[in-house]
């Protein structure tokens, strides 16, 4: 029989509250798996303990859950396609994602999410089965091989089920809502996410990955399979009014709203709160907010430096400022930044930010350059401005397409330079110390104990000749005898250590790092997802426009442009005003989209507009501005909530996704709502809508609860929350685009760290978009002939300022006395 246990949560951040739902398990008479009301047993093996949001799961590494009779698992990473003979080929084939078309050849009849599918299961009345993953998940794949590719459990699956398969980051709309009942049913989540549905798509039953058969106490897929027939067939309206029941509990869980005249929280207090709980998950010696494994969390990163810049005088301030520097300093140095071909992986499995997991996401790239150009601002520290040159220096070589794209993720596992079938996390990235000898063998003039370029290099990078990786963080035996590179010394101390000069020092890393990224390039490459995704792009839009204009690069903020183009070009349809969520590269090289495309989401729409305002902001062409006050009213049309205020993720008008929900969680990626209160608050500066204004607050109100309880949930919304309550400034330069004495003014406002400002350029030709939305623009004017800065608040300005020191020491000032001024 089906029994379905209910609790009352005691997660204060659940959310869903006041019901937390388990999962329904299906318990045969005399079952090994048998259980009693709602007792619970748990199995787990964590060799890389699974979240790195709280409290909801992202990216997760292996975790073996076993809920009744539901045997589950979270993971991350990737392999690429098999490389096994087609012997079969499904309608897969026809579709563009790489995820998809990684099972394009399993015997089993899969259907991408969609209305032939839908119609189907309608028409032969059977249950769906909808597989959820994405082109990097290692454990997605280790499902593929186990139980997707076995003829036998592809024919259960084929005859029995109409099987949908699905790449979370093509449809993140339907993704929320299932992994949302996942994780109410079972109290955790992750992919690949297994989950059965109604012919009307409504989930009874769901989980993550299962083993192909029963294994000790765990259910295998094919015995779960053989159960949830027997149910369908037996005992049918029981699962389908389960499904009613807990779909209504998550209606009623997950809604966000503010009441009438509700009044968003005090910045200060919320603020003050989201430290403390930063603060109190820190983790002092090598920073980061947990033990292991250790995210980098670019949003709590933000928060802390936006933190201090509005409490520089109080010693929490100072502590916020020492936590964000120290652990993007401690990453720099880890093994979680890749110091031979640039950028970071997705995270560290232990506390040292040593051992990583491989994988690396492109937002995690675009967060990344954001946070380490804005530490270089904070503390003129050139170690983080050269990271986030480096991080781009990666995307421009490996991650970008011709059309000015970028992709979307590099895989964690390839095959190792040695040979074989079987691909291993890190075998692209990691190194033998008899590799390293060999590439390095020349004795270096003058150092101690006629030390080779080797000795040096293995010295500083703590290679080992045994390896250097615990056996605790290789739980599969991939990284044996390999060696991650981590920085161990300074280049100071290796070169007392060595009795040479630091610049022969750096000189010599710098060349051995070179020698052994040539050896990279001959090693098979890890898989590269080459979708491009119109959120992440938006991500990268604004890491190449941020780092390019604090450090005036021309190159980077011409790449930054050329990625605007590519968004106008190619992820938007003028025709029907719509943001298009994908386009993917072709055989040829070329950008294809598929047929209909797949209409934008909630972030795909915050992304890009929060890129457009910081591409003006770094080139000052008004065009960026004015397709981002488009997009804004367009995503006004298409998902603001009108009664409740803030955003639906998805169009509320698809009947085809259950739930309509807000992102109330700040985690790998910012949430759509969170940029999107930004946003607004910025548009209404450049464009003097102040119904813009009202939203952002509205916004921010019904979040209310979330803000107040647990502020660490969210703290890129607290960030806007702060920018509300300390009002934005606008800094105005009246100048020639592009003459010398503009440009020095606009050095002085990028060289420095300021969250609550916009920044505007009114030259000769009197510019037709600000001044025709800003009237007080025209009253503005250089002074004696020469570039002329305001700096105003509600456009209430200072005297003019021509020179570029002076407008520093106001803008820095400035911020002092708002403070003063609001504690």
């Amino acid at each position: 029989m089906l029994r379905l246990a209910w609790r009352q949560s005691t997660s204060k951040n659940s959310r869903v509250e006041p019901v937390r739902l388990l999962t329904a398990a299906f318990l045969g008479a005399g079952s090994q798996h048998q259980s009693s009301g709602s007792n619970i047993r748990c199995f787990r093996q964590i060799p890389h303990p699974p979240s790195d949001r709280s409290p909801v799961l992202h990216h997760p590494q292996p975790a073996y859950y076993l809920s009744s009779s539901v045997f589950m698992s979270m993971a991350s990473g990737g392999e690429g396609p098999s490389s096994t003979p087609h012997r079969h080929t499904n309608r897969l084939a026809k579709e563009r994602s790489p995820y998809l078309l990684q099972h394009a050849h399993n015997p089993v009849d899969w259907y991408p999410w969609g209305q032939e599918a839908f119609d189907k299961a309608k028409n032969e009345d059977k249950p769906i089965f909808l597989s959820v993953g994405y082109s990097t998940c290692h454990w997605c794949h280790v499902m593929e091989r186990e139980s997707f590719e076995d003829e036998e459990i592809g024919k259960i699956m084929s005859d029995n089920f109409v099987c949908i398969k699905l790449d979370r980051e093509e449809r993140p709309d339907v993704d929320k809502v299932y992994m949302t009942f996942v994780q109410a049913t079972s109290g955790g989540g992750g992919w690949p996410m297994s989950v059965w549905l109604t012919p009307d798509l409504k989930p009874f039953i769901g989980g993550t990955y299962f083993p192909p058969r029963d294994h000790g106490r765990r259910p295998g897929l094919k015995t779960v399979l053989t159960r949830i027939m027997e149910q369908w067939q037996n005992n049918r309206p029981a699962l389908e009014s389960s499904g009613e029941r807990i779909l209504e509990a998550l209606k009623k869980g997950t809604a966000v709203a503010a009441d009438s005249g509700e009044s968003p929280p005090l910045a200060p207090d919320v603020a003050n709160r989201c430290f403390h709980q930063l603060a109190n998950s820190y983790e002092e010696e090598y920073g980061g907010f947990r033990d292991a494994p250790k995210f980098p969390t670019p949003v709590n990163l933000m928060f802390l430096m936006s933190y201090w810049c509005v409490n520089r005088s109080t010693s929490e301030g100072v502590e916020a400022l020492q936590m964000a520097l120290h652990t993007l300093r401690m990453m720099a140095l880890g093994g979680i930044h890749d110091h031979v071909a640039q950028g970071f992986h997705r995270y560290s499995t232990d506390s040292s930010w040593h051992v990583p997991h491989f994988e690396k996401m492109l937002y995690d790239q675009a967060q990344l350059a954001v946070a380490y150009i804005t530490a270089s601002q904070v503390s003129g520290e050139q170690l983080f401005a050269d990271v986030a040159k480096d991080i781009l220096l990666y995307v421009s070589r490996d991650l970008s397409d011709k059309s000015g794209g970028f992709y979307s993720a590099e895989d964690a596992d390839s095959v190792p330079a040695s040979g074989g079938p079987e691909k291993r996390e890190g075998a692209f990235c990691a190194w033998t110390a008899s590799e390293v000898r060999e590439l390095l063998p020349d004795v270096v003039e003058g150092a101690t104990g006629s030390a080779t370029q080797a000795d040096i290099f293995m010295h500083h990078y703590g290679v080992k000749v045994q390896g250097n990786v615990a056996p605790e963080q290789d739980p599969h035996g991939e990284l044996q005898g390999q060696n991650v590179l981590i920085v161990r010394y300074s280049a100071e101390l290796t070169a007392a250590h060595f009795g040479i000069s630091i610049e022969k020092v750096n000189e010599l890393l710098a060349s051995a790092r070179a020698k052994m990224a040539e050896v990279r390039k001959s090693r098979p490459r890890p898989h590269l997802d080459t979708k491009m995704l119109a959120s992440w792009n938006g991500l990268m839009l604004s890491a190449y426009a941020r780092v390019g204009a604090v450090l005036g690069d021309k190159a980077l903020l011409e790449r930054a442009v050329q990625a605007g183009n590519f968004l106008k070009e190619h992820l938007w349809d003028a025709e029907r005003r719509t943001i298009l969520r994908s386009c993917y590269r072709g055989d040829d090289m070329e950008v294809q989209q598929i047929s209909p495309p797949i209409s934008g989401f909630l972030d795909d729409y915050a992304f890009i507009i929060c890129g457009l305002l910081d591409l003006y902001e770094a080139t000052l062409q008004t065009e960026w501005l004015q397709w981002a006050e488009e997009l804004q009213l367009r995503q006004d049309e298409l998902f603001l909530d009108d009664q409740g205020g803030g955003y639906f993720h998805s169009d509320p008008s698809d009947k085809t996704v259950l739930l309509q929900l807000k992102e109330d969680q700040d985690g790998a990626e910012p949430g759509a709502n969170s940029v999107s209160a930004s946003n607004l608050l910025r548009l209404s500066h450049y464009t003097g809508r102040q119904e813009w204004l009202q939203r952002s607050q509205r916004l921010l109100a019904a979040f209310s609860d979330r803000l107040t309880s647990v502020p660490i949930a969210l703290p890129e919304m607290v960030r806007a929350l702060m920018a509300q309550h300390y009002t934005l400034k606008q800094i105005v330069i009246c100048g020639q685009r592009d003459a010398p004495d503009t440009t020095s003014l606009l050095e002085a406002v990028n060289s420095l760290f300021l969250p609550h400002k916009v920044l505007m350029l009114i030259d000769d030709d009197a510019d037709s978009f600000l001044c025709e939305r800003l009237p007080v623009l025209s009253s503005m004017s250089q002074q004696g002939g020469v570039a002329t800065a305001y700096v105003c608040q509600d456009f209430t300005c200072s005297l003019p300022v021509t020179d570029p020191q002076e407008l520093r020491r106001l803008l820095l000032d400035g911020t002092t006395d708002m403070q003063q001024k609001d504690d």
